[in-house]
């Protein structure tokens, strides 16, 4: 097999405009203080006037690359825990593994400043020559990063005739009241409702002085007729536009079941209408569905291609934890469109798959265009991904490299970082790998299991009971309580299974 040869570095990007890249590549596991961007022919292919000649590498070796936008969404795990609770299996097309494995606390290290670090480590399997190989990126904490900047924020609330079952419209209005009396004095709030029409039910308002008239707003929402949400959502952008605040980080929150049955209902007429306001102000949509009905792929595909993110939520605790805990790490934003690129060492590896991530694959030359669009992350965030890994027999060296590309949410200037992984850094065993790896392995063994069909992951125990002992043990090590909600729910799938 011919080894796939770049001849020039990979070009160094300078931090601008305050942005400050971390020189972190991993931990213990990855290469030590040589950068990916060092090594000559294993980083993402560098612009440049050998561009060519690397395109002609590429080609030759087609299997190398691995390329997607990152995704921080964690509503196909919540969604499927409803379901599971409620006595059912989810449908498979509902289960997106990346969504199941980016649930999970991690423990990477962080960067000094704006940007990411790169993690990459991996653990061999119990089938003969397979790995899991983990790409974990990290923004800077939330915490001691100085003022965010104000939030002006537009709720589109799903009125229609579906959201009248408890849980929905009810858990809606008790958890934007919560977040009113949480949100700062500078930022403001708008409310849009809609049912078969969208009205403005209150314009943006700034929070200081003016919450007891949000609060009254919340409380006079009530159930109507029809979901067209194709309404709401331009509504939604429109009054975002109107109120658009200069310094401020503008949203849309769309708060539906999905269940759209009434004017566009299909995520690219919906987010055609309203493509100026997103293109031209940079206004991104954040989902929060909710309702053991569902419309799960509408509103995913409505936040990833609206540069934003879906979360799901079942009860009240769930509902304070997105509004007053993740939504406020959303306000701020570390890095519009980014992407993670893989390039695996063809004289190591075999084959590789990467577990999820259907919906983000982005390709392989596309990584350095900025005008394709990748994910936006906040601070205070992980990213994962898993990768099932078959190496050479017997081989030694160079694994993997790593990379991440973003730009800076306020210059749009692009930066990169990366990380290495060498053969003898793969723990022997999962068994040996640290907790937090083995939690990313058993939730991807779930995902895969409820999907029931294509390649199986490497190393999976032989059904969702050994895997619910796996996550139980998993839950007793760690002590961490959404640890246990896993176990909890990989039982409740083997005692319906029987």
């Amino acid at each position: 097999m011919e080894r796939y040869r770049t001849r020039n570095l990979l070009l160094a990007l300078t931090a601008a405009s305050g942005l400050l890249l971390t020189a972190c590549s991993g931990g213990a596991d990855s290469s030590g203080d040589r950068k990916a961007a060092d090594r000559d022919g294993y980083s993402a292919p560098s612009r440049g006037d050998e561009l060519s000649e690397q395109e002609d590498d590429r080609r030759e070796n087609p299997r190398h690359l691995s390329t997607f936008a990152l995704d921080v969404d964690t509503a196909s795990y919540d969604y499927a825990r409803r379901a599971l609770a409620d006595g059912r299996f989810p449908d498979p097309s509902t289960v997106r593994p990346e969504e199941f494995v980016n649930s999970f606390r991690q423990d990477y290290e962080r960067p000094d400043g704006d940007g990411f670090s790169v993690t990459v480590d991996g653990a061999r399997t119990d089938d003969e020559d397979w790995s899991l190989v983990r790409v974990g990126l990290a923004t800077r904490t939330a915490e001691g990063t100085g003022e965010r900047p104000p939030a002006a924020l537009t709720f589109v609330i799903d009125v229609s005739g579906s959201m009248a079952e408890p849980g929905r419209l009810d858990l809606a209005q008790e958890s934007l009241a919560v977040m009113t009396d949480r949100l700062r004095d500078d930022d403001s709030v708008a409310l849009v409702a809609f049912s078969d029409e969208a009205e403005t039910v209150l314009p943006m308002t700034r929070l200081d002085g003016n919450r007891d008239e949000i609060h009254d707003a919340i409380a006079e929402l009530e159930i109507r007729n029809s979901t067209n949400l194709g309404a709401g959502v331009e509504t939604g952008y429109e009054q975002a536009v109107e109120g658009l605040r200069e310094g401020a980080t503008n949203r849309v929150v769309l708060v539906s079941d999905a269940l759209a049955n009434t004017g566009d209902t299909d995520a690219d007429a919906i987010l055609e209408r309203i493509s100026g306001e997103r293109r031209e102000h940079g206004i991104t949509l954040f989902g929060v569905g909710v309702g053991s009905d569902y419309g799960d792929a509408l509103m995913e595909n409505l936040a990833d291609k609206g540069d934003g993110h879906t979360v799901y939520v079942s009860d009240p605790g769930e509902a304070r934890k997105v509004f007053c805990e993740q939504l406020p790490r959303h306000i701020d934003l570390t890095a519009r469109d980014a992407k993670a690129q893989v390039a695996f060492d063809p004289e190591t590896v075999e084959e590789f798959r990467l577990i999820g991530y259907d919906n983000r694959r982005v390709a392989d030359e596309d990584f350095r265009d900025d005008r394709v669009d990748g994910g936006e992350v906040g601070p205070g965030h992980t990213v994962t991904a898993l990768y099932a890994v078959r190496t050479e027999p017997g081989a030694e060296g160079h694994l993997a490299t790593a990379t991440v590309r973003w730009l800076d949410p306020d210059t749009r200037d692009p930066h990169e970082e990366s990380g290495d992984l060498e053969t003898d850094a793969l723990h022997d065993s999962l068994r040996e790998a640290p907790s937090r790896f083995q939690v990313t392995a058993v939730a991807a063994y779930f995902a895969d299991a409820l999907r029931s069909g294509g390649d199986r992951v490497p190393g999976a125990p032989g059904g969702f009971g050994e895997l619910a002992d796996r996550a139980r043990a998993l839950a007793d090590r760690t002590g961490d309580g959404a640890v246990d909600e896993l176990a909890e729910a990989i039982g409740q799938a083997a005692r319906r299974r029987g």
